[in-house]
């Protein structure tokens, strides 16, 4: 079977940051450790974590908002080799999107930049002039990236064995696990590198696309 579908992770992999959440977080001088720390041990849900972070940037800036976050995100460089990557692709004939729980601005900036296909992240409420009500919109459940994943998978009429992923953290994982390929870039975790048939380490994308050679 042909290669006809890879699905990215955005944040580390697409861009080079860490978080495009952190991005903010640092602009404003706030921490979301907390935070971070009661949702991966269970506390709270993936709207709690949206309500908590967006709280955390409305203690610096009340009125923050989608524009604020518009200009912060801009700040964010692609990662080198990105548009690179994603043409590469195209010339192959081979269909691309973005899987993320970041934020769906980045994410859509990412999408138009590179020609990725579709764009999936999270989003921000605001109200009618565009300031944050707090609320998030969970498009992406961080916990299963495999289900997003799957319904890209059945619009694009792309199965498993046609499909490869790139990640750098666990909850990339889901993604590999329903891929014929996982490619874990520049991988924060052991059990992410674990987990991958491939690991590339560098700041540049292409790298990546050595490992899809067995399509060739």
């Amino acid at each position: 079977m042909s290669l006809k579908l890879v699905l990215f992770d955005m944040d580390g992999v697409l861009v080079d940051t860490v978080s495009s959440w952190v991005a903010i977080h640092n602009h404003f001088r706030v921490s979301n450790e907390l935070n971070a720390k009661r949702f991966f041990e269970g506390s709270i849900d993936e709207m709690e974590f949206i309500r908590s972070d967006v709280g955390l940037w409305k203690s610096r800036k009340e009125d923050v908002s989608l524009s604020d976050i518009e200009r912060i995100l801009m700040r964010v460089p692609l990662m080198g080799g990105a548009r690179d990557t994603v043409n590469a692709l195209r010339e192959r004939g081979v269909r691309t999107a973005i899987i993320s729980g970041g934020i769906d601005i980045l994410a859509e900036r990412v999408r138009e930049e590179t020609g990725i296909d579709i764009a999936v992240a999270n989003g921000l409420k605001s109200d009618s002039v565009g300031r944050l009500t707090g609320e998030g919109i969970l498009r992406v459940r961080i916990r299963d990236k495999g289900e997003c994943a799957r319904d890209i998978m059945a619009k694009m009429n792309a199965g498993k064995e046609e499909c490869a992923s790139v990640g750098d953290t666990a909850t990339d994982i889901p993604l590999f696990r329903n891929t014929r390929i996982g490619i874990a870039f520049n991988p924060v975790q052991k059990i992410v590198e674990d987990e991958a048939d491939y690991t590339v380490r560098g700041r540049n994308l292409t790298g990546i696309l050595s490992c899809l050679k067995e399509w060739d």
